[in-house]
């Protein structure tokens, strides 16, 4: 006998809608560090006598104002649209990447703990990232940029449901 092909659903959830914020507010972090740096590059050079390093300075100063602009307008809603999860009775899914797409999927009899994490910004906007440690080699699995009282339920569903299984997770 065999089995039907099964083929692999997109998890059902999104994030927060506040992810978006958050992450933009993340990646401006990085960026005033860059363009800090960048602002630095261009003193020198208008500061130093011209070298034949002046170019590379002005050219190192370009890229780093640059570079974080995408990660600051349109990265964050790609994340957004990417990042799924779901929690069943019997697996945690989540699928994240939009360069490399990632599924992870954990069955819940391997799951040994479930912690969830709050860092100062996400703080700020009410979020939370469930982690779900299990007894593979990979080790934990993460459900960021949940809101806080749905990752309380996350969290209570998860350990209610691994309680009530008789598996040792090992």
């Amino acid at each position: 006998m065999s089995l039907p092909p099964l083929t692999l659903r997109e998890p059902s959830q999104r994030v927060s809608p506040k992810a978006t914020t958050y992450w933009r507010v993340q990646a401006a972090f990085g960026a005033i560090a860059a363009w800090a740096i960048a602002i630095g590059l261009v003193v020198t050079v208008l500061l130093v006598p011209s070298g034949w390093w002046s170019p590379l300075l002005w050219l190192a100063a370009v890229v780093l104002v640059v570079v974080p602009l995408p990660a600051l307008t349109v990265a964050p809603r790609i994340r957004y649209d990417v990042h799924r999860w779901e929690v069943t009775d019997i697996a945690v899914h989540v699928r994240y990447g939009w360069i490399s797409r990632t599924d992870e999927i954990v069955p819940l009899s391997r799951v040994q703990t479930v912690d969830s994490a709050q860092g100062p910004l996400m703080r700020v906007f009410g979020l939370r990232t469930v982690k779900v440690q299990t007894a593979s080699r990979y080790g934990i699995v993460s459900i960021a940029c949940l809101d806080d009282a749905v990752a309380q339920q996350v969290v209570s569903r998860l350990v209610a449901i691994t309680a009530a299984t008789p598996e040792d997770a090992t």
